[in-house]
């Protein structure tokens, strides 16, 4: 019956001048294999330089090594351009999405519309609470905060304060990265706190990663104790920055430990000035480098293997994963982020910081 109906549409077709085509129904055609291309959506370039310093130039580096074709954007803290920017992405082509989350309800809407164009989505940096990301690509970041309470632990030590007053000034409230920064110096700090060896000072989170509001909060926290803080907790150098920028007002800049993360210009030019007492370095082209080489992967229609998972903690599941290690940085080791390429020379040891680069042994 099949057979005849179809004969009996070709002719017809045939008669108009037209082509017909018939099957069966457990045969379907094979689709055309999809043009690599990888769409990379960064979060934005207010909260840390490297975003658009450090991340974008490794990534460009390493597709056009690999020879695929990519598009990366800068979603500047709109989650609604972060979502459109992906859905421009997912239409235009896109066979494999590599974003960092402005939040996790906006990263996991994105990793829905993905997933259901068939296109991978790798969580670069930050992982996407409850997203179902195929892949995580970051740093140790419980380690992270750890480098961090160990240094403001060796900072405090080293002005020989008694039962020092440490504020806390932490990340995002939505961003999974600051609550893990977080447990890691909190499990450095909290046993100075219950053997009363420290005071615990002020605690409070910043929204967004914003320094307008940070330095806003640690002004509060400085009324709130009197100007009676001995060491500043911050998450990164921009919110550590914040803090300094207050303690140079009221003369307490370099009496007053500061820690930072990020490794920034800023960040580094304020340890070699004394006014903060260590940053993270995180070396972002080895974390830019594993995170292309997983897209490229999956754009070529491949499955890697990572040989590590995190577990999710929203959703239980484990996602397959790649961790680098963090390095902490005081004025003793500047010298290695300027080595490692991560920063220039021309761009730390400007003017105002020539003889403290000498001076750290920087020629």
């Amino acid at each position: 019956m099949l057979k005849r109906i179809c004969l009996m549409a070709a002719t017809g077709l045939l008669a108009l001048g037209g082509v017909a085509a018939c099957g069966s129904s457990n045969t379907p055609s094979t689709p055309a294999a999809k043009t690599p291309k990888i769409g990379v959506i960064l979060p934005d370039s207010a909260s840390s330089a490297r975003w658009e310093t450090a991340d974008r130039k490794y990534l460009t580096d390493a597709f056009k090594a690999a020879g695929v074709q990519y598009d990366i954007q800068n979603a500047q803290g709109d989650k609604t351009a972060f979502q459109t920017i992906a859905d421009q992405m997912i239409t235009g082509g896109a066979t494999v999405l590599l974003i960092v989350n402005l939040d996790s309800g906006t990263g996991k809407a994105v990793i829905t519309k993905a997933k259901a164009a068939g296109v991978p989505v790798i969580d670069y940096d930050r992982l996407t609470l409850d997203g179902g990301a195929s892949y995580y690509v970051s740093f140790d970041n419980v380690a992270v905060g750890k480098l961090q309470g160990e240094g403001q632990v060796k900072c405090l030590t080293d002005k020989g304060a008694a039962k020092p007053v440490v504020a806390e000034l932490n990340g995002s409230p939505t961003d999974n990265n600051a609550t893990l920064f977080k447990q890691g110096y909190d499990s450095v700090l909290k046993p100075k706190y219950d053997a009363s060896a420290y005071t615990k000072g002020p605690d409070q989170s910043v929204p967004d990663w914003d320094n307008t509001q940070a330095g806003t909060l640690f002004e509060q926290m400085m009324t709130q104790t009197g100007n009676k803080i001995d060491g500043v907790l911050s998450a990164n150098d921009g919110l550590g920055n914040a803090a300094i920028t207050v303690l140079k007002r009221l003369g307490l800049n370099g009496k007053v430990p500061v820690t930072g993360q990020d490794a920034t210009v800023q960040g580094l030019q304020n340890i070699l000035s004394g006014d903060q007492c260590m940053t993270v370095y995180k070396a972002v082209k080895k974390e830019a480098d594993a995170a292309a080489g997983l897209a490229v992967s999956l754009a070529k229609g491949e499955k890697p293997s990572t040989g590590q998972t995190v577990k999710d903690p929203t959703s239980g599941k484990d996602v397959p994963s790649k961790l680098l290690d963090p390095q902490s940085i005081t004025k003793a080791n500047v010298k290695a982020v300027l080595d490692d390429g991560y920063v220039t020379k021309a761009d730390l040891c400007t003017a105002a910081y020539a003889a403290a680069c000498t001076a750290a042994g920087i020629a």
